[in-house]
């Protein structure tokens, strides 16, 4: 678990930031944008594993198996970056939020039925009480949250995928990026063919932002790598609330979006929910401390 804590506040809070960051791109499609953000990313990868040696080690370690799930990797986080963008620069920063209070239950339940954990009574109320939130915002949404559903599971997922990986944090990154490269590389060609490519054709302060993006992409996504492997699933997703709080704040008094009171009581209620749960696990490791230096 050491690290995993802070890594994973770093993550979370960078993603928190993210929409007025995204907001600053709004020339840009989202489709861009993520394309920017695959092949900045990839170079500045290539740049720091080249310049530590890796290079020839990660390429050793490829495999058949390795490339699959890392594929799968890729896709999922693919998924997730552009419903993301588009919906925090389409007016549905609050429901990019939903969805990432709905991440959470997602990780704790394949944290549960999947990876086999256990929870205590308390953090088991916690996330009770976070799901009612979560149930109550998704009833009081004026529309099917489909942003929602399509930003947990495909986080969720890639999440459970980073969990069970083998190689170091910007290891697996950078074999992500590259195996959506060459597609990344395509669209920002077709866009350019269609007249429709930003980059190049605004400004340079746009042009400056969306080579940002391989800097902003990286860190948090090396970050949480880092700590998925030191976290267990329900640690991890409950963190996670950081983000979509965030969002929230910046949704409602940054972006100025409409929040009705019965969907604030829904986040109330999540944040509850969280209370209880960061409660109840950090008295199950303050327990279990003693224990292990008895062991020792």
């Amino acid at each position: 678990m050491k690290g995993g804590v802070p890594a994973a506040l770093l993550a979370y809070g960078l993603w928190g930031l993210m929409p007025l960051y995204f907001r600053l791109m709004a020339p840009a499609s989202a489709l861009e944008v993520v394309a920017h953000r695959v092949v900045w990313s990839l170079v500045l990868l290539l740049a720091v594993l080249g310049a530590s040696r890796q290079l020839g080690a990660l390429r050793r370690r490829l495999s058949a198996p390795l490339l699959a799930r890392f594929a799968l990797a890729a896709l999922l986080v693919s998924i997730n970056w552009v419903t993301y963008v588009w919906s925090v620069t389409h007016e549905h920063a609050l429901d990019a939020s939903l969805g990432y209070f709905l991440l959470p239950l997602v990780n704790v339940g394949l944290g549960v039925l999947v990876l086999g954990e256990r929870l205590s009574r308390a953090e088991w109320i916690g996330v009770a009480l976070a799901a009612a939130g979560v149930a109550w915002l998704g009833w009081a949404s004026p529309r099917f949250p489909w942003v929602a559903l399509v930003l947990a599971f495909s986080f969720g997922l890639y999440g459970l995928v980073k969990k069970r990986a083998t190689l170091a944090a910007a290891e697996g990154m950078a074999l992500e990026t590259a195996l959506i490269a060459v597609p990344a590389l395509a669209v920002l060609a077709w866009l350019g063919t269609r007249g429709e490519l930003a980059f190049g054709h605004v400004s340079r302060g746009l042009d400056a932002l969306l080579i940002s993006t391989g800097l902003m992409t990286t860190v948090p996504l090396v970050a949480f790598a880092y700590a998925a492997q030191r976290l267990s699933m329900a640690a991890l997703g409950m963190l996670q609330y950081i983000s979509p709080s965030l969002q929230f704040a910046l949704g409602v008094f940054v972006l100025h979006e409409p929040m009705e009171p019965r969907r604030l009581a829904g986040f109330i209620t999540v944040w509850a929910g969280l209370a209880v749960f960061s409660a109840a696990a950090l008295a199950k490791r303050r327990r279990s401390r003693p224990a292990l230096s008895q062991s020792a």
